[in-house]
């Protein structure tokens, strides 16, 4: 069988889109998506994402880690999904969908910019270490100051496979603070197991931690990653979040046609 695809990225977390209304996709080959994820054998993404049709909503999302395993949200995926869906014309310049962790709001802006209101965050571990909190997936924050040279892959695997977190693991960030709203951010993503360029639900977890850690007063937030620039801003109330939103570019890349 022959399939249509779109690749996107948002900040250089890249995926893999298939439309998929038609339900025509076989979800359960694990081995599939994975094979359509590798960058050597197939067409290469940190991820794959099915737009579906949602009786309530816009359209639903449905994520896909690069092992092929449905995952938890995916901020820069969401993002580019909107994209997407304004390319097949499903959408115009504002929506609503369905993912795994539960309804989003998106609005895209005339250069292409997709803010996408992330869920609420009212629960932050905080210790003298790192910072623990999920914003749509589980995410490990923690503060290094020499992040350039940092071994991200080795030490965020540690961490990601060590004692703290169990079978099920979390992404694990790594943050430095550039000025009192900005921050460079780096991360080990699950599912992956390995750096990504970027992540949106990490960028998100790393401006609230940094605000919770009182890094920062600012409810705006600068993050540099290392495919771009993502913003996050949020509501405060008694450390309750709200409000929440990322904001960046999500971009076309190509589209093509593959055998499977």
């Amino acid at each position: 069988m022959q399939i249509e695809f779109y690749k996107y990225q948002g900040t250089g977390n890249d995926f893999v889109m298939i439309d998929n209304r038609s339900e025509f996709f076989p979800k359960e080959n694990i081995q599939l998506i994975a094979h359509l994820c590798n960058r050597r054998f197939g067409i290469g993404g940190d991820g794959l994402i099915l737009l579906e049709n949602d009786s309530e909503t816009d359209f639903k999302m449905v994520y896909y880690n690069s092992d092929g395993n449905q995952s938890s949200m995916c901020g820069n995926g969401g993002r580019c999904l909107v994209a997407f869906a304004k390319k097949l014309n499903v959408i115009k310049n504002s929506c609503t969908f369905i993912a795994t962790d539960g309804l989003h709001h998106a609005t895209i802006a005339e250069k292409g910019q997709v803010s996408l209101q992330m869920i609420d965050v009212s629960n932050v571990k905080t210790t003298p270490e790192y910072t623990f909190l999920n914003t749509g997936s589980p995410h490990h924050v923690q503060m290094v100051e020499d992040l350039e040279n940092y071994n991200i892959k080795e030490n965020g695997a540690a961490i990601r496979y060590g004692e703290l977190y169990g079978k099920v693991g979390s992404n694990i960030n790594f943050v430095k603070q550039i000025d009192d709203d900005t921050f460079s951010l780096r991360t080990y993503e699950r599912g992956v197991e390995d750096e990504t360029l970027s992540c949106g639900t990490g960028a998100t977890a790393a401006a609230i931690a940094m605000n919770v850690t009182g890094k920062t007063n600012a409810t705006s937030i600068h993050l540099n990653v290392e495919g771009g620039k993502l913003e996050v801003s949020f509501d405060k109330k008694n450390n309750q979040f709200t409000n929440v939103f990322l904001k960046g570019p999500a971009e076309f890349v190509f589209k093509g046609e593959i055998e499977i």
